[in-house]
């Protein structure tokens, strides 16, 4: 059987939880209306049987001597009932009897008081019987005298028996009106949840996904938190499905022309041109670099949370990127320079993302330079702030274009010649945002400068020159 099947569905739930501790209630106070009950039913006849036994105590007299006793009628009349209980009694002086029943259980004549009237349970004639009894001291008389009053218990039977069902009455009805009510109360409160299933519901359709925010109306402080999560998964859902579309557009747009190219290289070596081997290289080595710019930007820009920090030292970092572009520098004629004070300084960030950032920046700044030219990477930090600048001494860009940059294949008038695909500084900007770093774009006639700059708290280990200042390069 599945976990679904063996779910319990949550209106049942709710119904057991609120049914059970109210049947546990219900018999908690049928358990202790019972024994009120009883405690009730017992106090109200012995003072019935007491008021009976003192009407007959009190015609005890001594005459001449004599012990005389005058029963009154309204002292058994006080006992009778609508279950006839039989009545006894007894009135002794000493062990020899006056009147009454003889065979009446005869009280422990050490533990009765004198005129303090006690109950006690007994059985006479093969019936349970409860007895009120006193014992009284009289002037001239050497014994005392013992009053016995005694009922069965018939009676008292019947009365609890009536009160026990009122009880159990009145405890299914409340029960039961209490059902009644939680039914349409839990449908009252499952009303939202009922909203939100049907907007989540809504959603499933063949059609193109909907990603926008729920629309469920006014919700529980006990829900809204789940609508805040599924509008959060539903938002970050839209910016994977937002990446994944653009990656799709953007690879589909820039690789159509080198594999135009490839396929018509392709053909060409078919027919023998001997060019053609070395244009399937060329397109190749395009296609690969594209593929490789595409597949840094998807990761650049992938949805979620920062990446963990970690210890990067600058130096050895800069100085990895520039061994990976040393080749086409060389190739290109430009210059690398590393102008940076002797020191190390260690930033707590994402060694990937940065190498990644400064190989592209540096990458721009061999691509787009001059022949002879000269790129200058530096680095520094101060107590409020880390800075990398990479600059050249290119023809820069236009004034105009240093707002564009950072749209995704933006190709200037003064790129013509170079090859490129518009990625670079897109997975640049996408890699510093990530990695709470600020981007600055400088022209400095000529060339451009472009710094990267953290915050303070990103520092671990400042550097210090030999004059016991921070070096930063120039902003």
């Amino acid at each position: 059987m599945s976990a679904e099947a063996r779910s319990l569905a949550l209106r049942t739930r709710l119904l057991a939880a609120m049914l059970v501790p109210l049947l546990g209630l219900a018999v908690l106070l049928g358990l202790a209306g019972a024994t009120l009950i009883a405690d009730v039913v017992r106090r109200t006849n012995d003072r019935v049987l007491g008021g009976a036994l003192g009407a007959i105590a009190e015609t005890v007299q001594v005459e001449r001597g004599e012990v005389t006793l005058d029963l009154p009628p309204a002292a058994f009349g006080m006992l009778e009932n609508s279950e006839r209980d039989n009545v006894y009694y007894r009135v002794a002086v000493g062990d020899r009897l006056l009147t009454g029943y003889a065979d009446l259980p005869p009280p422990d004549m050490a533990a009765l008081a004198i005129d303090e009237t006690r109950f006690r349970d007994a059985r006479y004639r093969d019936q349970p019987i409860r007895i009120a009894e006193v014992k009284r001291s009289l002037p001239r008389v050497d014994a005392p005298v013992i009053v016995q009053v005694a009922e069965t218990l018939d009676g008292r039977a019947a009365l609890h028996r009536r009160l026990i069902v009122a009880l159990l009455a009145g405890e299914i009805l409340l029960v039961g009106v209490a059902l009644i009510l939680i039914r349409p109360a839990l449908a009252w409160s499952l009303r939202p949840l009922s909203r939100l299933r049907d907007a989540v519901s809504s959603r499933d359709t063949r059609a193109a996904p909907d990603l926008s925010p729920l629309d469920t109306g006014p919700l529980p402080t006990e829900l809204r938190p789940l609508a805040d999560a599924f509008d959060h998964l539903l938002a970050r859902l839209d910016t994977a499905t937002a990446g994944v579309r653009r990656f799709t557009a953007d690879a589909s747009h820039q690789m159509r022309t080198p594999l135009s190219v490839l396929k018509l290289q392709v053909a060409l070596a078919r027919r023998g041109e001997a060019t053609a081997l070395g244009g399937i290289a060329d397109a190749v080595e395009r296609l690969e670099r594209l593929v490789t710019q595409l597949l840094a930007l998807a990761r650049a820009d992938e949805a979620g949370t920062s990446p963990p920090l970690e210890q990067v030292d600058l130096r050895e970092l800069v100085v990895a990127v520039i061994q990976r572009r040393i080749a086409q520098a060389i190739e290109a004629s430009v210059e690398v320079h590393l102008d940076a004070a002797d020191g190390t300084v260690v930033i707590a960030s994402h060694h990937t993302l940065l190498f990644e950032i400064l190989s592209n920046l540096l990458d721009n700044a061999i691509r787009y330079n001059r022949p002879g030219g000269t790129v200058a990477i530096s680095f520094g930090a101060s107590e409020h702030e880390v800075r990398i600048s990479v600059a050249d001494d290119g023809p820069g860009l236009p004034e105009d274009g240093l707002t564009r940059l950072g749209e995704r294949f933006l190709r200037f008038d003064n790129s013509a010649g170079h090859e490129g695909s518009g990625l670079g500084i897109p997975i640049v900007r996408s890699a510093a945002q990530r990695l709470g770093a600020r981007l600055e774009f400088l022209n400095t006639h000529p060339g451009l400068r472009v710094t990267l700059s953290f915050s303070g708290q990103y520092l671990v280990r400042p550097a210090w020159d030999h004059r016991g200042s921070n070096t930063l390069p120039p902003s």
